[in-house]
């Protein structure tokens, strides 16, 4: 007579091959990432503005340490005002005599912040909506659908505008003005991509077997749109620095805090345009440019890595 083990029915141990298949499907995951990597570091524009945008961010993150705050406090400079470039300062200095170099280390800080911390907001909202809007039908698609038509139709920055207002000029406001105007088009694409995953044969197994709607949306749904969600959220953190810079230079911004948006902003109420110092005008302009340009180039990269139809245009 053989002994058997018991479980008691409140026991919650896994089956005996549910370690092992969770193992092969973490390695299958590691797998995948590694292709990823590799397709991704075939593509040379998409390294160039990887390469640049790490530049970009240690360099934001390392501003205290190269240029201290002190010296852009304006009670302490000695410095003359409207300076050309020069050895001491090499991008020149401003109507108060602070460094553009510095000011330009210090804006790429909320730059960067308001347009990752918005984007997050933004592919948040998107994702859910999209996935709700493409997994339940009925009534509740139809006003799920309605609200996203709603937010596509209107125009983000005006939306984003009126939110500022109504809110009150900081970082903060702008954070939420942009992260919760831009999710539409993030929401459509996730929708679609929601409808083609839930076509799918597994799917319909999942349903035989009695699995619920957050199982399905969980465990199938978001692993299958989180590759387009990651692909789309670099796009997005390009176009979150340019609706800072239009709510900051229209005076929506911290006017205590230093960004490019706030740069070209002051730039234009001193008449450094008209005054001929394109040294303060032409630094926050182009920086804005190639960093939206490098998230850009990382997009696109990583975006025909995991769409192979795009390859080789």
């Amino acid at each position: 007579m053989t002994n058997q083990s018991t479980r008691n029915p409140g026991d919650t141990a896994p089956p005996a091959g549910q370690n092992g298949r969770s193992s092969v499907a973490a390695q299958r995951r590691r797998q995948r990432v590694a292709e990823v990597w590799r397709e991704f570091r075939s593509s040379g524009t998409g390294m160039t503005g990887l390469v640049f945008l790490l530049a970009v961010i240690a360099l934001a993150v390392l501003a205290p340490v190269l240029v201290p705050a002190e010296t852009l406090d304006v009670t302490r400079i000695d410095t003359p005002q409207n300076q050309p470039p020069t050895l001491a300062n090499p991008l020149g200095t401003d109507p108060a005599g602070r460094s553009i170099l510095g000011m330009l280390l210090w804006g790429a800080r909320i730059s960067l912040l308001v347009g990752f911390a918005a984007t997050i907001v933004s592919v948040v909202i998107g994702t859910v909506m999209g996935m709700a809007a493409g997994h339940f039908k009925g009534m509740t698609q139809g006003v799920l659908m309605r609200i996203i038509d709603f937010f596509l139709v209107v125009p983000s920055l005006v939306l984003a505008i009126v939110l500022s207002s109504v809110i009150g000029p900081g970082v903060l406001t702008i954070i939420v003005a942009i992260g919760v105007t831009s999710w539409a088009s993030t929401a459509r694409l996730v929708r679609s991509q929601t409808l083609t995953v839930e076509s799918r044969p597994y799917i319909e197994r999942s349903w035989a077997l009695g699995a619920s709607d957050s199982h399905v949306i969980s465990r199938h749904v978001l692993p299958a749109v989180m590759p387009l969600v990651m692909a789309n959220t670099t796009l997005t953190v390009g176009s979150a620095i340019i609706a800072e810079s239009t709510l900051a230079f229209l005076g929506l911004g911290d006017p205590s805090t230093i960004s490019w948006g706030s740069m070209l902003k002051m730039a234009m109420d001193t008449g450094a345009a008209t005054g001929g110092y394109w040294w303060y005008v032409l630094p926050p302009g182009i920086a804005i440019v190639v960093v939206v340009l490098a998230f850009t180039l990382v997009g696109r990269a990583f975006e025909a890595v995991i769409n192979p139809t795009l390859r080789g245009r």
